[in-house]
């Protein structure tokens, strides 16, 4: 079974660093409490990724409950302006920076790619 290859594609937009709570807070000037009282969670761990919420900051999904909650920059910025309504935000959005896994990463998908496109062109003989 091969995977269509929109689900083997690499973004060619690029990459940016996601926010913590205490870069939310350096930004927004707000305590940490006030933070994780904005954010879009559930106290009490019952659901992990909460619908978007506008007038909530939203975190992007994670996989389990220990995960940090991280958020987008643009989310970020959104919440200040449309909720907040601080008029001034300045994010800083910087693209991250290469290292050996993304490299890493990038070989291998390259390699999945190649065996998919090799699978395919053998079910097509067959």
């Amino acid at each position: 079974m091969s995977l269509p290859d929109s689900q083997l594609e690499m973004r060619s937009e690029p990459i940016y660093e996601l926010m913590d709570v205490e870069a939310i807070q350096k930004v927004l000037g707000r305590s940490r409490a006030s933070v994780y009282r904005y954010a879009n969670t559930d106290p009490r761990q019952k659901i992990l990724n909460l619908p978007y919420d506008p007038q909530k900051l939203n975190p992007e999904l994670r996989q389990n409950d220990q995960e940090q909650l991280l958020f987008h920059p643009t989310e970020v910025s959104r919440f200040a302006r449309d909720v907040l309504k601080i008029k001034q935000i300045t994010i800083q959005v910087q693209e991250s920076i290469p290292n050996e896994t993304n490299r890493l990463l990038r070989e291998i998908l390259q390699e999945l790619r190649s065996l998919n496109k090799s699978l395919n062109q053998s079910m097509q003989n067959l």
